[in-house]
């Protein structure tokens, strides 16, 4: 039965890119008006869509690779989707456009530090009661992830530059120390000790079949149209996210939230589909792959997003705060200790994730409401 399923791109996948750059190719030349409440409107529902059909392509292209290669191509093409965004309202020289980048990596820690590992907790300790991992794979990516969430967002604020900002030297020292962390990381998680990240045996399921049917690896040529199409949409959803920065940003002033709510919806539009993802193979008793894909992610924003960020504001003479908040330090100072005891001891229930989702929850209510 497993040798008669035949892995394929559905045409939705396919069909929403390139929807997304016809919509831009309209707007280039200047058939409709930029700001129509209806070309908006289509470009924010594009977008949505192009973000989920990047992310369909990645997790195909994973499938074709194994673990752990592919949670390292989600969590990249997620976070090329991430900088786009930043850096498109980065250039639009709005008010507040030089703390967007810090407001999204601290949001997306915290929905994948405490959203997304906590949903997958729950959802698979509700199903299979108590769940098993990696314990080497998941202190290695938590002690790389806390060293750079203190790097990037806490030690800002104690430098003696003018406001939660590094100097222009200390700024290119610290992205490149990130992106050799990210690097190393992604050595000892490929080469060096590949085998912490892999899932550990399993006793016999009676829905292995079924799990057989469904990862079963595409053809090279199905694999090689997901690879374009993975180009293809991530260069619409960098051109859309341009087109509708402006509106997001007057949304959000017009709903009486802070600006730093913008990151909030940034880093959850770019995070869902990657969510789901994690949460289905907690649902499958696959923790370690919603583990790779949480911390993963988690690492990639902050080892690509700070340093392709920091390159951006250098190059274009723009400010960069990168230092966050008293209570946002607190929150992320609880969530890396509960994070700490949660993943060291191999083994998890739903408690660890009532608790990371409390935690969640009191970030979403400071966000909007500080």
């Amino acid at each position: 039965m497993a040798n008669q399923h035949h892995v394929s791109n559905p045409p939705w996948s396919w069909a929403i890119p390139v929807f997304g750059a016809g919509l831009l190719v309209v707007k280039l030349v200047g058939v409709v008006q930029p700001d129509a409440v209806a070309l908006v409107a289509l470009a924010a529902v594009l977008l949505f869509g192009t973000v989920f059909a990047a992310v369909h392509h990645a997790e195909l292209l994973a499938v074709k690779l194994g673990e752990p290669f592919g949670s390292i191509l989600l969590a990249v093409a997620v976070t090329i989707i991430e900088v786009a965004l930043i850096v498109s309202i980065m250039l639009s020289d709005v008010e507040g456009g030089d703390v967007v980048a810090r407001d999204t990596v601290f949001a997306a820690l915290m929905i994948v530090l405490n959203g997304i590992v906590g949903l997958c907790l729950v959802l698979g300790g509700r199903r299979h009661f108590e769940q098993t991992f990696q314990l080497k794979g998941a202190s290695s990516a938590l002690a790389v992830l806390g060293t750079l969430a203190v790097l990037t967002l806490i030690l800002p604020n104690y430098t003696l530059v003018a406001g939660p900002s590094y100097s222009n030297t200390q700024l290119i020292v610290i992205g490149a120390a990130s992106f050799c962390l990210w690097t190393a990381f992604i050595f000892v998680q490929t080469v060096k000790h590949r085998d912490y990240f892999l899932d550990l045996p399993l006793a016999d399921d009676p829905s292995s079949d079924v799990a057989e049917i469904e990862f079963e690896k595409p053809t090279d040529g199905v694999a090689m149209v997901s690879l374009a199409l993975l180009l293809v949409s991530l260069i619409a959803v960098v051109l859309l996210a341009k087109l509708l920065s402006p509106t997001l940003e007057q949304a959000v002033a017009a709903a009486g939230l802070p600006y730093a709510f913008v990151g909030v919806v940034v880093a959850a539009v770019v995070l869902l589909p990657e969510g789901i993802a994690a949460a289905k193979s907690a649902l499958k008793n696959q923790l370690q792959n919603s583990i790779n894909l949480a911390l993963g992610s988690a690492i990639a924003c902050i080892g690509l997003t700070i340093p392709a960020v920091a390159v951006v504001s250098l190059l274009l003479g723009h400010h960069l705060a990168l230092g966050i908040s008293t209570g946002n330090m607190t929150l992320l100072a609880l969530t890396l200790f509960v994070g700490t005891l949660t993943l060291g001891t191999g083994r998890t229930t739903v408690l660890q994730g009532h608790i990371h989702l409390v935690i969640f929850v009191v970030f979403l209510l400071m966000s909007a409401a500080p």
